[in-house]
């Protein structure tokens, strides 16, 4: 899972890199390369996609993961505090 995680996250680096570019300089690397409107252009686009929802869906998996990890220290903080 974590190597995913590492590839998904740079896909979407190299993706958010190429928004720049086009934000910046109106130029799209991915056109650029695959041609406009191209089956190549296409996927690229939905590798990159798939990866931000990757992306999104690991950290919402690690903020679950944390918020259940800390709520079980708060009830065992609370438990072993209580007891007499």
């Amino acid at each position: 899972m974590i190597v995913t995680t590492i590839i998904a996250a740079i896909i979407t680096i190299i993706g958010a890199l190429n928004w720049l570019l086009v934000g910046v300089f109106d130029f799209n690397l991915v056109t650029a390369i695959f041609g406009a409107g191209t089956v190549g252009t296409s996927i690229v686009y939905i590798v990159v996609g798939i990866a931000g929802l990757w992306l999104l869906y690991y950290l919402i998996a690690m903020a679950v993961r944390q918020d259940s990890r800390s709520r079980r220290w708060e009830n065992h903080h609370y438990d072993s505090g209580s007891k007499v």
